[in-house]
């Protein structure tokens, strides 16, 4: 029986592998001439009605030539492939303005100077004193939230039961949702009754910030250690494996790449925040490289300060924003490379 559905399968008449580029090309072109004919017609709407029209199409011709599975199957392709370029479209046309627009101001200068002396329109000046503060914080924020975060999560998975994991998790589901000004808030109010009203440092942003990363933490890395075999957990224990030896040993270890993904997503989440800082941190124009006092410059409010001066200061904005990409991408990459290295080899 299987052999004789693979023959007829074989035998069943199938479209050329270029139809779907001809199609398309010629989907394009019909709408760019009909377009041409009602008015003058724009990128966008000839991309989004001819890949209306190439699905429909397409779909019509399977059909026709190939039979009815064969063409549900094109089109849940076409679907499928258009929604990915769609989801694309916004992720590709915010990195192209970013570049074009901060790679203007971009140079070893822009990196290494501070905006120290530097008034009006003067091109002058660089972001040093920004980076050095969205390190200051982001690291802070970083040393508060990962161990609390992965800890609780081992709790939930491997400990917890009863009232007190489920209150924790309705409050893990809560914060995950909770403003980033009402962080700042928090934060301020906190070292205002422990400090006083004046006091602003990096410790205080990235304690606002900590508010905004722990929950995403929690969440991710929880996620992926439910995603570990039981099996792996049974087979520790039989070897006599003690239950904490068993979480850091073989939990942790399977479930790193996961967990390094979900901690550089929830860094990601806050490093970009700015309500909370403007209130916390503040902004000066030099180098402060004390977190316990003192107002300290980031790049987000950084941006943000010199897109409201105008002029010159848009692109520097622009600048920042790029910087603070490269940031990312580079701690995305350094913790790629930090998982791979202590994730369990597989045997070759």
């Amino acid at each position: 029986m299987t052999a004789l559905t693979s023959e007829l399968a074989t035998r069943a008449p199938r479209l050329p592998k270029w139809t779907p580029w001809a199609v398309l090309v010629a989907s394009v072109a019909l709408v760019y001439v009909l377009l041409l004919l009602v008015g003058e017609p724009t990128v966008v709407s000839v991309v989004f009605l001819g890949g209306i029209l190439f699905i429909v199409a397409s779909w019509a011709l399977s059909r026709a030539v190939e039979g009815e599975r064969p063409s549900k199957d094109r089109l849940a392709t076409s679907l499928v492939t258009g929604a990915f370029l769609v989801a694309m479209v916004p992720l590709v046309s915010l990195v192209w303005i970013v570049l074009q627009r901060g790679l203007k101001l971009f140079s070893w200068d822009f990196l290494t100077t501070d905006m120290t002396g530097i008034f009006g329109d003067m091109v002058e000046g660089g972001a040093l004193h920004a980076i050095v503060g969205t390190l200051w914080v982001t690291g802070i924020a970083s040393v508060i939230s990962i161990p609390l975060g992965i800890f609780t999560a081992i709790y939930l998975v491997e400990y917890g039961k009863g009232r007190l994991a489920r209150a924790i998790t309705i409050l893990v589901d809560v914060m995950t949702g909770i403003p980033s000004i009402v962080a700042g808030l928090f934060a301020f109010a906190l070292f205002t009754i422990l400090v006083g009203p004046a006091y602003r440092s990096a410790l205080m942003g990235a304690v606002a910030l900590a508010v905004l990363m722990t929950p995403v933490v929690v969440r991710s890395v929880e996620e992926m250690l439910r995603l570990v075999p039981n099996e792996l957990r049974e087979a520790s224990y039989a070897l006599g494996v003690p239950k904490w030896l068993t979480v850091i040993k073989v939990v942790l270890r399977t479930a790193i790449a996961g967990i390094t993904t979900g901690v550089m997503i929830a860094i990601a989440r806050v490093i970009g925040e700015t309500a909370p800082l403007l209130m916390t941190v503040g902004i000066i124009a030099s180098i402060n490289n004390n977190p316990l006092e003192g107002r300290m410059a980031t790049l987000p409010v950084f941006a943000y300060r010199q897109f409201s001066q105008g002029g010159v200061g848009i692109d520097r904005a622009w600048t920042a924003a790029l910087t603070l990409v490269v940031i990312v991408m580079l701690l995305n990459l350094g913790a790629r490379l930090i998982s791979r290295y202590f994730a369990p080899k597989g045997r070759s």
